[in-house]
């Protein structure tokens, strides 16, 4: 299955992409599944519930949480972290709760997350592909966290509608449940992959 792990709505003020757009681009293309990650938002669950959609797309709607030791997709909690956390401490509040933090491009200009973070075991996934990075940056993600045997994965990070699907993650197993899409994680059963580039 071919999921993108890294999607902006128009919940945040970023992204011009409607939920409704988002959801129907992702079949239009053959996208498996979409994950909402709306900047320190879950919003999109007011007018979507999670799991398939009449048009046969898996979404899953977690966040994307921005601290001082880089920016990480969260997946799993029922409610919007406080502000504020530290990476560690968000870290800490996922784990309390069966969820999952993945760093997001990890080596952006101006948006880095600290190794420091994958060295000490905090962090054991990271989006190695990620659609609004350069070549070099997600070149950096995949070659200097080789040593950390990390989970890889891949997101678009797509802010319109052109954006999305450019990078995905395929699981090898098929995903029934957001339970089982956060273990597969967990236990590495998914790679980034190449899905096509936007225009």
């Amino acid at each position: 299955m071919l999921f993108d792990l890294h999607v902006h709505t128009s919940y945040s003020s970023c992204s011009s992409l409607k939920v409704k757009d988002c959801l129907d681009q992702a079949a239009a293309i053959g996208l498996d599944g979409v994950c909402i990650t709306d900047h320190h938002s879950m919003k999109a669950k007011e007018i979507l519930s999670e799991g398939i959609q009449e048009n046969g797309v898996f979404v899953i709607i977690g966040l994307e949480y921005s601290t001082r030791q880089g920016d990480f997709l969260v997946f799993g909690l029922n409610d919007e972290p406080p502000l504020g956390l530290s990476a560690q401490q968000l870290f800490c509040l996922v784990e309390g709760y069966n969820a999952i933090a993945i760093s997001a491009h990890p080596f952006r200009q101006q948006r880095l997350v600290s190794e420091q973070l994958f060295a000490e075991g905090w962090c054991q996934i990271v989006e190695t592909l990620n659609g609004r990075n350069t070549d070099e940056e997600n070149f950096k993600a995949i070659s200097q966290l080789s040593k950390y045997n990390l989970v890889q994965c891949g997101g678009s990070d797509a802010h319109t509608r052109e954006e999305l699907g450019t990078f995905t993650t395929q699981f090898m197993t098929p995903i029934h449940s957001k339970e089982e899409f956060i273990r597969f994680l967990k236990d590495g059963r998914c790679k980034p992959w190449v899905f096509g580039k936007a225009s």
